[in-house]
């Protein structure tokens, strides 16, 4: 049954019960047969040590029971003969009293334990409670966590291993690790974030914290270690992927570990720009699978209709972004099929002539690449060329996940991970500051995580050009991988903090500013990222209208005034900054927040106003910010 079972590709679980009168070497005997079954075939996915329990009204009823020794031995010896990556279970429920000493011979799973049913087979031995679970589990120094009757290694690889109608179902049931989701939460739906993670980051004393600091695994002290030892070697992928995988004690360590190093790196200060998104074009002839933003020229059956806007309607917006106080206009769209490298130069051009004063923070390095290929540029040339027509900085988007193998899902037409990274190198050598990216929690793995940060980390090691590393988590909606049932939910919220907290870790003493994103993260989650390493908050925005076409509900606009409310919640200085991270003069950063008050005099139900309006501001300030009238 068992070879069966492996030759269709079943996730199969069995194992053995010992104390029924067999000796230890018949249990080796079958453990070895079991093993020797699954080397083959890879199907076994867990192996159950039972012991034997008399029962009433048997003919074993007067049996002896195998004592806890017998039980450890044979724990042992299974993890022995299966080695690190087998599941080895033993029932809680039969072995109440000595549950720390089952998890310290070996075993990594209690199996089903049910809230609502007895166990038919042994109804003598009721279930423990699963808070008395997790607390024998952590006396044993682990972290009691929920899991799927399909394994992670199954249910990730679910092409293989499910069958059809339960590929789908199990992929938007699990995170990264193929471990299930245990909240509602995903980026960008108005979700309040759940209450046990925030706790985790934000209140971590009242979860042990520090104080807890002898249930944080050894691995991870040795990797905090050798990231404040600035002479250690840099960490590896399995470092990075196991700070990926930090839950319960050990994701507060992560967390207050990489608060420890910007505060170390920034201090108290939180940053943000006053900008303005201009998304010139939503056509484009690329079919990235998660974007739900770009347009062929015929879809408007799809959400809203293609569009290309006019010099005029761009130079409009640029000058309407400077008077509400922006010191920067960040521009990308779509891949145009007309667009070719002179249309970036001539908009960069056009974009200077109506507020030669604004920041340029323009072009993806896809469109540096097609730009240059288009103009017959190589791209050293085109890349001065931008810079001559004016061009500041340049966004690091179109990363999404800087490892082929899930670009090959994601976005297979796109440029590659090499191409990327080689317009950033580029971009670096004549001068140019940009920001690097990544776009997770679709059918990524921490793996695949791990090595975007090591790129990211090396090509920062050689250029010194990159100023922030954004994490921007996959919004699901309306993305056209998600609705052929070929991605998750995003990440969940932990997922979410911890992969800024990681990348402040690994890119520590590289990239000295990690960026969370308000529209994708919404107000709870943005002071929770600060309470995890982050230091800056972005642009206010004023037209973002990617994320809002994936689904997100956050809104299209932070003013200066909310960003400031959201900065202090979480006890911090706010500071306002140019794209460059230069001081902005006071006239720029009064001009915002005169745009800010009107924006929310305009906006907000008058109640609401008056909860959240500055009174003194108003009349204090009011001929200065020439709102008298208005008010």
């Amino acid at each position: 049954t068992l070879t069966d079972a492996g030759e269709q590709n079943i996730p199969f679980t069995t194992g053995i019960l010992i104390g029924i009168g067999e000796t230890r070497q018949e249990r080796l005997e079958s453990l070895l047969a079991i093993r020797d079954i699954h080397q083959h075939y890879g199907h076994v996915q867990e192996i159950i040590i039972q012991n034997f329990r008399a029962k009433p009204n048997t003919k074993m009823v007067n049996a002896p029971e195998p004592d806890l020794h017998e039980m450890l031995w044979t724990l042992a010896a299974a993890r022995v003969l299966f080695g690190s990556s087998m599941s080895i279970q033993a029932p809680p429920n039969l072995s109440p009293g000595v549950l720390p000493q089952l998890v310290k011979a070996g075993i990594n799973d209690w199996g089903g334990v049910s809230p609502v049913t007895p166990d038919f087979v042994n109804p003598e031995a009721p279930w423990p409670h699963l808070d008395n679970l997790a607390n024998e589990t952590e006396k044993a120094g682990k972290y009691l966590h929920e899991r799927l009757t399909v394994y992670p290694r199954y249910a990730q690889n679910g092409a293989k291993w499910l069958d059809e109608r339960f590929k789908t179902p199990v992929l938007q049931m699990i995170d990264a690790e193929g471990f299930p989701r245990v909240d509602e939460w995903s980026p960008g739906e108005e979700v309040d974030p759940p209450q046990a993670v925030l706790e985790r980051v934000t209140h971590p004393q009242s979860v042990g914290g520090k104080a807890a600091g002898s249930l944080v695994s050894n691995d991870l002290k040795e990797i905090f270690a050798q990231v404040k030892n600035a002479s250690a070697a840099r960490l590896n992928e399995q470092q990075i992927s196991r700070l990926f995988r930090a839950r319960g004690a050990d994701f507060t360590a992560v967390c207050e570990f990489a608060n420890e190093l910007r505060a170390w790196t920034n201090g108290d200060t939180v940053s943000y720009a006053v900008n303005r998104n201009i998304n010139y074009t939503n056509i484009c002839y690329f079919k990235c699978q998660f974007c739900a933003f770009s347009k062929g020229k015929l879809s408007e059956n799809l959400r809203g209709k293609p569009y290309d806007l006019d010099v005029e309607e761009v130079q409009r917006r640029v000058v309407e972004a400077y008077e509400r106080g922006a010191t920067e206009v960040c521009m990308q769209g779509g891949i145009h099929p007309h667009y070719t490298g002179d249309t970036y130069i001539n908009l960069v051009k056009q974009v200077k002539q109506a507020v030669p004063e604004i920041h340029v923070h323009a072009f993806s390095p896809l469109e540096v690449w097609q730009g240059a290929q288009t103009a017959g540029y190589d791209l050293k040339s085109f890349l001065s060329a931008l810079k001559e027509a004016g061009l500041g900085t340049l966004p690091g988007t179109a990363a999404e996940v800087l490892d082929d193998e899930v670009r090959q899902v994601l976005c297979p037409d796109k440029i590659n991970t090499e191409q990327w990274l080689e317009v950033m190198e580029a971009a670096h050598g004549v001068g140019f500051n940009t920001t690097a990216t990544i776009m997770y929690g679709h059918v990524d793995h921490v793996e695949n995580w791990a090595r975007h940060l090591i790129r990211i980390r090396d090509l920062q090691g050689n250029t010194g050009g990159f100023t922030e590393f954004v994490p921007l988590p996959f919004v699901h909606m309306e993305a056209p991988l998600y609705l052929k049932g070929r991605a998750r939910k995003g990440p969940t919220f932990r997922e979410a903090v911890l992969m800024h907290a990681v990348a402040r870790i690994a890119l520590h003493g590289y990239i000295d500013n990690i960026q969370a994103s308000w529209v994708k993260m919404g107000h709870d989650g943005v002071v929770a990222c600060l309470n995890a390493g982050v230091n800056d908050l972005g642009g206010t925005l004023m037209n973002e209208s990617i994320t809002r076409a994936a689904g997100t509900k956050h809104g299209q606009e932070t003013s200066p005034q909310m960003m400031l409310d959201m900065i202090e919640s979480a006890g911090r200085t706010a500071r306002q900054r140019t794209t460059t991270y230069q001081e902005v003069d006071a006239e720029r950063q009064l001009a915002g927040l005169n745009a800010g008050v009107l924006s929310e005099i305009i906006n907000t139900p008058a109640r609401k106003f008056e909860r959240r309006a500055k009174p003194n501001l108003i009349k204090n300030e009011a001929n200065d910010l020439h709102v008298d009238s208005a008010v």
